[in-house]
């Protein structure tokens, strides 16, 4: 029989190997639960990297596609950059030869009237010695015949020659002369015909009104506002007439000032896109539009100035050029016009061996005097002349713009220059309008200054008064007098009558004799 203690042993032996299979169990339990977590693990780690892999591979293959895509572009560019290049070279090498062969043909000229000049001197040497031989010849006649010494001879020889060198000299000035005018109008007009040709500028006429598309009907009602409040205030804050009427879709927008009209232009489009139509929101509208239309003529005056190639322009001269983009003279641009003008004036000046910069700038500023606000003291050409002194510009400039229109005298050939590229850029047929009004009361004009000429029969201006036909009394006026009116004609026109480009004048005279026979 087991005593006590043995069992207690018995019992403990027992307990301790229960627990140990149940530790063992467990342990054995948990060491299954760490085994599926780790191929669980093992299986997600499988899983993310095959899907991080897979990305990685398309991102690559996108960048890859993206920069093959750049590289394609950026060598398309390239190309095309360097087909232009090779265009502006081929270009560059025809104008080279051409001026090659042009200098090749003066240099021909030159010497061929270098080899006249030489024979004319050797000629006029023999003629001088054989004068001299012929006056000792005369000089011992003279004293064998009259008896007289040879002081007295050679002073009455010398008189009769001085006479006739002296008519000889006029003679030889004139053909000289002769010579020289068409020589000079020939170079002339060649010079400006090539600058015409290399400066072909499109112009564009600005019309005195804006349509604007408007997306609702509705829209008419809002901007007209309650007892047409909306409208005037905008009216009377921009200068500008507001057109509403029954044209679906659109309302019109009209001014002679460009600029207002640019202003009302930028407002309203805000406006229609923005939909609060009120007087205090049109207010804020157009002074946005007033500060952004600012800054596009301070930048139209500073792209100029870079295009042209003009350095050391004071900014408010900047600002005075960029105005004339708003600007319009006989419905032409100005700004558009100051740049022909620049180009025409650069091209003749490189031609006549003289600075092409600054005959564009002297150009570019001509009429800087159209856009001077405030400033009514005298004709655009003396106020751009005094704003450019002003600003510190050089002389050669200020006469420039102020001998434009020929109201001061040409000091320099720079004002040449700019004048005769005004009359070019302004006489091109299609570049400049006038209103009907004025074209009519321009030929009356012409008609009239011609008819009150003495003598004048009829006069008629044809081809938009471009040019006048002048029929004379053939009873009053002689073939002879006929010159004397036409310079009489011509001369009043030009006292009279402002226009671009020139006028021809025709005078003719003709008699009829009429008979009948029975």
């Amino acid at each position: 029989m087991l005593t006590p203690f043995s069992m207690f042993i018995l019992a403990s032996l027992l307990g301790l190997a229960a627990g140990y299979f149940f530790s063992q169990r467990i342990l054995k339990a948990k060491l299954e639960e760490i085994e599926r977590k780790r191929d669980s693990i093992l299986e997600e780690t499988k899983r993310e990297v095959k899907e991080y892999k897979e990305r990685i591979e398309k991102e690559t293959k996108e960048a890859l596609k993206k920069e093959r895509e750049e590289i394609a572009a950026l060598y398309q560019k390239k190309e095309e950059e360097l087909k232009r290049e090779e265009r502006e070279l081929r270009e560059k090498e025809f104008s080279l030869r051409e001026l090659k062969r042009e200098l090749e043909a003066r240099e021909h000229n030159l010497a061929r009237r270098e080899r006249d000049y030489e024979t004319k001197e050797r000629t006029l040497k023999i003629k001088a010695e054989r004068l001299d031989q012929l006056i000792r010849e005369a000089n011992e006649r003279l004293i064998r015949i009259a008896g007289i010494d040879e002081k007295e001879a050679k002073k009455e020889i010398m008189k009769h020659l001085e006479e006739k060198v002296k008519i000889e000299s006029a003679q030889m000035f004139k053909e000289i002369r002769d010579s020289a005018i068409r020589s000079a109008e020939a170079e002339a007009r060649e010079i400006i015909l090539q600058a015409i040709q290399r400066c072909a500028a499109e112009q564009t006429q600005d019309s005195t009104v804006v349509v604007i598309s408007l997306p609702s009907e509705e829209l008419k009602g809002r901007i007209i506002g309650r007892e047409g409040r909306n409208i005037r205030t905008f009216e009377n804050l921009t200068g500008v007439e507001v057109i509403i009427d029954d044209t679906p879709g659109v309302i019109t927008l009209s001014s002679f000032d460009p600029m207002r009209r640019s202003i009302a232009q930028l407002a309203m489009e805000k406006l229609i896109a923005d939909g609060r139509i009120h007087p205090g929101r049109i207010e804020e509208v157009i002074e946005a539009a007033k500060k952004e239309i600012t800054l596009t003529v301070e930048k139209e005056g500073e792209a100029c100035a870079l295009e042209m190639g003009l350095v050391g322009i004071h900014p408010k001269l900047l600002s005075y050029i960029g105005k004339m983009r708003f600007r319009t003279s006989y419905g032409q641009n100005l700004l558009l016009h100051s740049k022909e003008v620049a180009n025409l004036a650069g091209i003749m000046a490189s031609e006549l061996h003289l600075d092409p910069q600054t005959a564009r700038r002297a150009g570019i500023l001509h009429d800087i005097g159209k856009v001077a606000e405030g400033r009514q003291e005298g004709s655009h050409a003396q106020i751009g002349a005094a704003i450019a002194r002003e600003f510190n510009e050089d002389e050669i400039i200020v006469n420039a713009i102020a001998s434009h229109h020929e109201e001061v005298p040409f000091t320099n050939p720079y004002s040449f220059l700019v004048a005769a590229a005004d009359s070019i850029s302004g006489s091109r047929p299609g570049v400049r309008r006038e209103s009907y009004e004025t074209y009519i009361k321009r030929v009356m004009k012409l008609e009239e200054i011609a008819s009150s000429i003495p003598g004048v029969e009829k006069a008629y201006a044809i081809q938009a008064g471009r040019e006048v036909r002048v029929l004379v009394d053939p009873e009053k006026v002689s073939d002879n007098e006929i010159a004397a009116i036409l310079e009489k004609i011509i001369e009043e026109y030009e006292k009279e009558i402002k226009f671009p480009g020139q006028i021809k004048v025709a005078v003719i005279r003709e008699k009829k004799a009429i008979g009948f026979a029975h």
